[in-house]
């Protein structure tokens, strides 16, 4: 773990940097520790090299993001008050990644491409590299290139949807 531990934390950051909510009460660290803690539940005993191993804690963090995300979103639409600001006092909104409208647009690709979604998965959600995600999927770079490209404009014209939905 100590030789993976500062890449995770990367990963993490760069996930939780990606939401850009200034409130997130989830921190890198505590993402890192959940996923391990997951990772070691699951007994991955086929981890077959490094990439593979950051490919799996990837998934288990988007899990985790995923699973905050909708606690959130519950306690939110729950908690029974109601406040109204004067617009005139309202901070403009950053634009935050919906983790939860990325998922459900990832579950979509799933159906409709699996390699373009694993693909999307190990790159984003891993941080891996287009030539270690070829090794893990057994495919061309080039085939990761171009799979890569698609899938992330499909991507963002989905999500380019659930906002203006």
């Amino acid at each position: 773990m100590p030789l993976v531990y500062g890449e995770l934390r990367r990963v993490a950051h760069r996930y939780l940097q990606a939401e850009k909510r200034p409130n997130h009460t989830l921190r890198s660290t505590e993402l890192v520790h959940e996923a391990y803690l997951r990772l070691v539940d699951q007994k991955p005993s086929e981890l077959q090299n490094r990439a593979h191993f950051f490919a799996v804690s990837a998934r288990l963090m988007r899990e985790i993001l995923v699973d905050y995300a909708r606690r959130r979103r519950a306690i939110k639409r729950g908690n029974g008050c109601n406040i109204t600001l004067d617009p005139a006092l309202a901070v403009p909104k950053e634009q935050n990644l919906d983790v939860l409208a990325l998922d459900d647009a990832l579950k979509q690709l799933d159906r409709l491409d699996p390699q373009q979604a694993r693909i999307v998965e190990l790159r984003f959600f891993g941080g891996l590299s287009i030539e270690e995600v070829s090794r893990i999927l057994k495919i061309s770079p080039a085939t990761v290139k171009r799979d890569w490209a698609m899938a992330r404009a499909w991507l963002y014209r989905e999500l380019d949807r659930t906002v203006q939905a």
